[in-house]
């Protein structure tokens, strides 16, 4: 028996869709909360260390912007960036990035 995908156009490109994910412009998006997967391309940090400057960059714009375009502009997956914002105010730091980006 054939697994069948249907292919359908959006937003001016094509999506496919297979079980967990769907593909959108080429990108690998999870089909249950819509992030996008991992791609060495746009995640140049996975898997790095966290720098003092990118918690600021965090913590700071984590009120104005959407958090896929924090993780987007830092290079982390949108899930690293959601944990790291929870470990930060499970240790009482979160606050304390967020003045220190505002100063610099």
């Amino acid at each position: 028996m054939m697994n069948s995908t249907k292919s359908i156009q959006m937003h001016g490109g094509f999506y496919k869709e297979l079980p967990n994910v769907v593909i959108i412009d080429g990108l690998e998006y999870t089909k249950s909360n819509s992030r996008l997967r991992y791609n060495a391309e746009y995640h140049e940090n996975y898997k790095n260390h966290w720098t003092t400057e990118e918690l600021c960059y965090m913590c700071s714009m984590w009120d104005s912007r959407k958090k896929a375009d924090i993780a987007l502009a830092l290079g982390r997956t949108h899930g690293s960036v959601l944990t790291m914002a929870y470990q930060l105010r499970k240790k009482g730091k979160f606050e304390y990035y967020k003045k220190l980006g505002k100063q610099m």
